[in-house]
């Protein structure tokens, strides 16, 4: 497997290789993203999707499997025990991202310790701080990333592709392997295969993020709902992942 690409993909290559994989199996996409970037494609867990992506991809070459995540400070103790379960599970380099201390403590001094609940200015400023650039900073080393993305998952979703190019850093190769599942298929991958769960997700929460800003989920809700519950559904990204109807 090649360690790095020597160039970035055209529009032209990344359409065709949709229409080659569309309905392709989640593992068709990943042997092809690691045969093609090696370890300079990383994939971005956070939540179960993630957690089926990596063992899809440890089942695949464990060697080549390169997964990061984003440690806010603000997590569920849950989350933090899966971060240890994952670990010893598949014993993989887990690299844990921390926002800068310096951001975290200027904007808490300004604007107050849960300043997300007073503004969409102040949520999204959170966001950036604990999320966005300590996203951007590993992205920034990538050719390319992996996330659990799907289209079923909120409104700001439904027109993923499998493989994109990411404008907002560089033109990278962002996949969305799972881009068409659903979730029930998320969750029978899960128990089939033995991999480990967030106990949240037994308690109704089918969507997890920092522990002040996510709530379990009513019947009839969308999946999402449980992520800044008090916002506009079609404002509800972290900006980790930007609205496409946005473009």
């Amino acid at each position: 497997m090649t360690d790095r690409m020597s160039r970035r993909l055209t529009k032209e290559e990344v359409a065709g290789l949709n229409r080659q994989f569309e309905k392709a199996a989640p593992q068709d996409v990943l042997r092809w993203a690691l045969s093609t970037f090696g370890r300079s494609i990383a994939l971005a867990w956070s939540g179960a999707e993630d957690v089926a992506v990596l063992d899809m991809m440890w089942r695949i070459d464990p060697q080549t499997t390169r997964v990061f995540t984003l440690d806010t400070g603000r997590l569920n103790p849950e989350t933090y025990e899966l971060i240890d379960e994952v670990r010893r599970k598949y014993a993989v380099d887990l690299e844990i991202v921390f926002p800068q201390t310096t951001a975290v403590e200027a904007m808490v001094r300004e604007k107050g310790v849960n300043l997300f609940y007073h503004s969409l200015e102040n949520r999204k400023l959170c966001c950036q701080v604990r999320k966005v650039e300590p996203l951007n900073r590993v992205l920034g080393t990538l050719d390319g990333w992996i996330t659990g993305l799907r289209r079923s998952q909120s409104v700001t979703r439904g027109r993923l592709e499998k493989i994109e190019l990411d404008p907002a850093h560089g033109g990278i190769v962002k996949l969305n392997p799972l881009a068409d599942w659903t979730t029930a298929q998320v969750f029978d991958y899960i128990a089939a295969n033995g991999v480990p769960k967030n106990r949240l997700h037994d308690q109704g929460y089918p969507s997890i993020g920092c522990a002040p800003c996510t709530r379990a989920v009513k019947p009839g809700e969308d999946e999402r709902a449980g992520r800044w519950w008090w916002e506009d559904p079609a404002s509800k990204e972290c900006g980790l992942h930007p609205n496409p109807f946005n473009r």
